[in-house]
């Protein structure tokens, strides 16, 4: 059977074929879905460039086709291309393919109707939180306000009509959509030995010495929005600077608002501390940041399930975060601050950093929750929830009793 997967990332494709991302969405990512499926095609915007970026990663490969859906940004963008974009949504869908959809998703809210007027079943991956994301302070839209009802009250509907759900989060997700037929917590983290420190003389060689002043401090976040509040973190870089820190923080990283967040470090006089390396492909050059650093911070208005903090943490880096989506999951409560509030993380950073011994105490904290998301611990619930849209699907092709139905005019009048 074929895995049909929609989400809302957006790729590049190049005149011979391949399939482009800079993001974590490369051909290794759609995988893990073979372990049930056939093969896998992805739903997905793609904008045509003549070459992809020097840090993107082949998407497509063996098993893994991508059904390009018009590329657009922003809801004007959409606006001039909605007969397009949905009907190529609706087109890509065969009435034999299973399907799981990613959500929050304008591409999912396109194909939801058909699926629920055929009454083909589906799945949902949940991996972030409408309410949060359209926050005050995380998008910058005169229509924000809108956007947040619709998009949350869209999400509560896929998810009680679907046949099971996966959720980055153990808890916090599940509480704000419920499925009634089926949930698992599952992160899209993808933790291997090799990311995982190995210390060569115990956890305190991580130089969490008495009487240091000067630190390195990382975050990783695109740039394209403020979800991640980077500029929240740049200002209380300054504030602790300003008491006598010295501090030095890499924000990996890149997107529209990069600009206007370098002139930010300038009018605070923080150019010569704050360094933007730019989008940096996964894996090694990631850590290679991580390992240098002394704290990792991310003090997001939103979030499901942060990897890139699980991957800090599988590094043995205290982190800080907002007490926000998963994040508490992931770290104690006195490591967490409220959204937005530069004063309360500047003072949470001042705090962790004069204190070596409790620095040592959330590295080795860290570093053993981040081995609960190794690879091998989370495939067998994937490949559960897997199990369960197949069966949905296979179910569903038996009630209809015309399994030789092809896709195109018959599949639209098929019901069960």
């Amino acid at each position: 059977m074929q895995l049909a997967v929609t989400l809302e990332h957006r790729f590049v494709g190049t005149p011979d074929g391949a399939i482009w991302t800079s993001g974590i969405h490369a051909h290794q990512f759609w995988t893990r879905y073979l372990s049930v499926f056939d093969g896998v095609k992805v739903v997905a915007r793609v904008e045509n460039v003549t070459s992809p970026g020097a840090n993107f990663k082949l998407a497509n490969g063996p098993g893994v086709v991508f059904i390009p859906i018009p590329n657009y940004l922003g809801p004007l963008q959409y606006l001039s291309k909605a007969f397009q974009v949905r009907s190529a949504v609706r087109n890509a869908i065969d009435r034999s393919d299973a399907v799981i959809m990613r959500v929050t998703s304008h591409l999912a809210g396109c194909l939801e109707s058909k699926l629920v007027r055929l009454g083909h079943p589906y799945g949902l991956e949940i991996v972030g939180d409408p309410y949060d994301l359209y926050a005050a302070g995380a998008v910058r839209h005169p229509l924000r306000p809108i956007f947040r009802w619709w998009f949350t009250r869209q999400v509560r509907r896929q998810c009680r009509g679907a046949a099971a759900a996966a959720y980055v989060t153990e808890r916090a997700l599940q509480v704000r959509y419920p499925c009634p037929a089926y949930s698992a917590g599952v992160s899209d983290a993808e933790i291997s030995e090799a990311a995982i420190w190995q210390p060569a003389a115990g956890i305190t060689d991580r130089r969490h010495e008495e009487g240091r002043r000067d630190f390195r401090l990382v975050t990783v976040a695109s740039l394209a929005q403020m979800y991640k509040a980077p500029d929240v973190l740049i200002r209380a870089v300054g504030e602790c600077v300003a008491k006598g820190l010295d501090l030095r923080l890499q924000i990996v990283g890149d997107g529209m608002y990069r600009r206007a967040l370098e002139r930010l470090c300038c009018d605070l006089g923080l150019a010569d501390r704050v360094r933007f390396p730019g989008q940096l492909p996964a894996g090694e050059r990631v850590r290679a940041q991580l390992d240098r650093s002394d704290l990792f911070v991310l003090p997001s208005w939103t979030e499901g399930l942060p990897r890139a903090m699980v991957e800090a943490m599988a590094r043995a880096l205290p982190c800080i975060g907002s007490d926000v989506g998963g994040i508490p999951e992931l770290l104690a409560e006195e490591d967490l601050v409220p959204p937005g509030n530069v004063e309360a993380l500047a003072r949470k950073i001042q705090e962790v950093l004069s204190s070596p011994r409790r620095m040592a105490e959330m590295s080795a904290r860290n570093l053993a929750k981040a081995r609960e998301y190794r690879d091998e611990v989370l495939a067998e619930r994937r490949r559960e929830f897997f199990d369960r849209v197949r069966l949905a699907t296979l179910s569903w092709l038996e009630r209809c009793g015309r399994a030789e139905c092809p896709k195109g005019a018959e599949f639209e009048r098929c019901r069960p």
